[in-house]
């Protein structure tokens, strides 16, 4: 296939959150992204699509010239008559963003232009993936009332985003809702990088009172050494997740896992450069005994679908995976994800919404 025979179009959505979703970053109200389409111009009906969407404050890629940047990047790569194959996608390391859309959008165009990425059980709607259930940043009130929820809605393992309110507030709520858990409900903690290198080891100390699975992230990314010590020294399991960002080729990565030697790490296809990216972050993880979850960055129900297929052409061990976010936006896009018990499914029976 050449790339001269096909056509593409990139257009801006915005996506509204259903509340204000916080972090130790600070409080989101709605998510950009650009959904890319590809056809053949001779058979215009077949469309392939990926989603573009870089997450303000964590892919560098996202500035002011962001937009301007990806319709140069695709006009060059589609007036050039190379074949249509993996190739296309090298040399965009800066972008991974785009990159995971090129590579979902010709997934998706190769299938039939079904969203239909991987031919698997789930996507077949015959096996679910168990997913973590995620409380987001507030008041005790809130937090307590959305735990309660997740609960009920038959969840098995929930995480909680801490690090933006005092943290002798954000330990009476977690010491409450532990004492509400029963010990089956597994506890992880998202910190986002909150937590000062001083003051993280003391903290992870009085955090490992509440039986916690694991914290992500506790100090900013980049301090090699100092969460090193952390991984050491912490009484609860850390996992890597913003440190991955940025790390690019098989020697750096081996490099990064070897120095920090963390429990586990937080893999996010948009963020780290599309699928083939992930998968060699799983490779090494694997070869070094580094355990691991994938979960999705706050995409539309698009990205959502293509990493929650993509998960699923591995062996999950019915570990929980990060893919409970299709129902953060009252303007998502209508699709065939649905959530039960706990777990995400694609129903075969309900149709997508026309984009």
């Amino acid at each position: 296939m050449l790339l001269r025979n096909y056509k593409y179009s990139i257009n801006k959505h915005t996506f509204n959150f259903k509340f204000e979703a916080g972090t130790s970053r600070g409080i989101m109200t709605s998510r950009d992204a650009w959904l890319l389409k590809i056809w053949d111009n001779d058979l215009p009906g077949i469309i392939g699509i990926g989603e573009c969407a870089p997450l303000k404050g964590l892919s560098p890629e996202l500035d002011e010239n962001f937009e301007k940047t990806i319709n140069c990047k695709l006009a060059e790569i589609f007036s050039v008559g190379s074949l249509f194959d993996n190739g296309i996608l090298e040399g965009l390391e800066a972008l991974p963003s785009l990159r995971f859309a090129l590579e979902c959008a010709i997934l998706d165009l190769k299938n039939g232009g079904t969203k239909i990425l991987f031919d698997t059980d789930f996507s077949k709607g015959r096996s679910t993936i168990d997913i973590n259930g995620l409380v987001w940043m507030g008041n005790k009130e809130r937090m307590i009332e959305e735990l309660g929820q997740k609960i009920e809605q038959g969840y098995k393992c929930v995480k909680i985003k801490i690090g933006a309110l005092d943290f002798r507030e954000e330990c009476g709520i977690l010491e409450y809702l532990r004492n509400k858990l029963s010990e089956e409900i597994e506890l992880r903690l998202d910190a986002n990088g909150g937590f000062a290198y001083s003051e993280a080891l003391e903290k992870l100390k009085v955090l490992s009172q509440y039986r916690i699975h694991s914290i992500e992230q506790p100090i900013k990314q980049g301090q090699w050494e100092n969460m090193k010590i952390l991984c050491e020294r912490s009484p609860v399991r850390i996992a890597l997740d913003e440190e991955l960002i940025g790390i690019n080729g098989k020697e750096k990565k081996n490099e990064m896992i070897a120095a920090i030697q963390p429990a586990f790490i937080i893999l996010k296809p948009t963020l780290l450069g599309g699928l083939a990216a992930t998968t060699e972050w799983i490779e090494i993880a694997e070869e070094r005994g580094v355990g691991w979850w994938i979960t999705s960055a706050l995409e539309s129900n698009i990205g959502l679908n293509a990493i929650s297929q993509y998960a699923s052409t591995f062996d999950l061990k019915s570990f929980p995976q990060g893919l409970g976010t299709g129902q953060l936006y009252y303007n998502n896009i209508g699709s065939s994800l649905v959530i039960e018990s706990g777990s995400l499914r694609y129903d075969t029976t309900l149709k997508w919404d026309n984009i």
